[in-house]
């Protein structure tokens, strides 16, 4: 055996995401003790970095110590009792996902299913919670990464909290890629990924969760079924005044950047980063149209750092992956689930959402399917996104 040396790729799949070399450079710095009070002075930090990032004054925002599935089941298990009725939007793989949670945590979903690529319908949730009046929470995705489909937040949250429900937001993708506030909109709680948009390292799960979620948790029946995940445990140690108290040992060198990219993320300021998402998902999409590639979701409800572009006809999607690896050091992502095989998935995610890369990705997407004689008009991607890029 011998030290690994990963090969050096360009990551423009759903995630992770292409890492800030600031990010690896924080992560090589010496390892502190997790209880250390240098290292209590950044947990703080973050802390405070994350409420920027989330647009939110919650108390209770953190950093969970796992990915961002563990976020997701952070919120469930701490929120939802046996017996409990919750309304799952679902309109990809990660509304199934919450499903999930729901159920291992002893509630009952009540799945209002959309087709694939289309947002949230809120007239629809308004349904189902009209006829389940004992309902209590409503979870969606903001940003299905499954197909790149963004929902009304702001809408949905509004409806749910008019029906008496608390609400669960998956923005896993949508952290400081596009317009998110979560004081503004009300949202109850909340989970992200570091991997995303943050352009950190996979592990990390940032959750904020409002004064009306904590209540909850505060009165609840039972325990809640996690031990490692129950919040009133992990807040100690993360939160407060007063000496933290040991919970666990935290991933001490990811949070160094996980610090790092928040940090990067405010200097750069979060509104820009949300402009800048937008207009590098233009230029792709001026390119990949001229090409004669088409896009699944329609442009009001398209996300700008997921772009799912449809498989020509005759084209295998795998194969043009496995060359964009291969010969370009290029990751894009496939379909999941019901757009398996049909889609691919191209990601402008943080750090990998700048002008260089569209270019790149257009002009080896150019050169695969050229060389696999697909029906596309080869030579056209690159020049139309330049003009554009010209034009802005």
């Amino acid at each position: 055996m011998k030290s690994f040396y990963p090969p050096e790729r360009t990551l423009m799949g759903p995630g992770p995401s292409d890492v800030n070399p600031r990010v690896l450079a924080a992560m090589a710095r010496p390892t502190i003790g997790h209880l250390d009070p240098e290292f209590v002075r950044m947990m703080d930090e973050v802390k405070q970095l994350l409420q920027y990032a989330f647009c939110t004054s919650n108390e209770m925002t953190l950093a969970v110590s796992a990915p961002g599935s563990a976020g997701m089941e952070c919120c469930f298990v701490n929120l939802v009792e046996p017996g409990d009725k919750v309304v799952v939007a679902q309109n990809g793989v990660f509304g199934g996902r919450m499903k999930e949670n729901v159920e291992r945590a002893g509630g009952t979903a009540v799945m209002v299913e959309h087709t694939w690529g289309a947002p949230v319908d809120p007239g629809r949730v308004e349904e189902a919670l009209k006829a389940n009046p004992d309902a209590k929470i409503v979870a969606f995705v903001h940003a299905e990464t499954s197909t790149g489909a963004l929902s009304d937040a702001k809408t949905l949250v509004k409806l749910a909290h008019d029906h008496g429900c608390l609400v669960i937001v998956d923005a896993v993708t949508s952290l400081a890629g596009v317009e998110l506030r979560v004081d503004e909109w009300g949202i109850d709680a909340i989970y992200s990924g570091t991997q995303k948009c943050l352009s950190a390292p996979p592990g990390l799960s940032p959750v904020s969760f409002a004064p009306s979620a904590l209540d909850k948790i505060k009165a609840r029946k039972t325990k809640v079924q996690s031990w490692f995940l129950d919040l009133q445990l992990v807040m100690a140690y993360w939160g407060g005044e007063t000496k933290r108290a040991y919970h666990h040992t935290a991933p001490i060198n990811t949070l160094y950047g996980l610090h790092e990219a928040l940090v990067v993320l405010e200097e750069e300021g979060l509104e820009k980063s949300w402009t800048r998402h937008a207009h590098n998902h233009a230029a792709l999409r001026e390119g990949f149209e001229a090409m004669g590639l088409n896009f699944v979701v329609e442009a009001k409800s398209r996300l700008p750092q997921l772009n799912a572009v449809s498989v020509p006809d005759g084209v295998d999607e795998a194969a043009v992956r496995s060359r964009l690896l291969n010969e370009f050091n290029l990751e894009i992502g496939a379909g999941l689930g019901a757009m398996a095989g049909k889609i691919w998935r191209v990601g402008l995610m943080g750090h990998a959402s700048n002008t260089t890369n569209v270019l790149f990705c257009l002009g080896a997407m150019d050169a695969v399917l050229g060389a696999m004689n697909a029906p596309i008009r080869p030579g056209a991607a690159v020049g139309r996104a330049r003009e554009y890029y010209r034009a802005k």
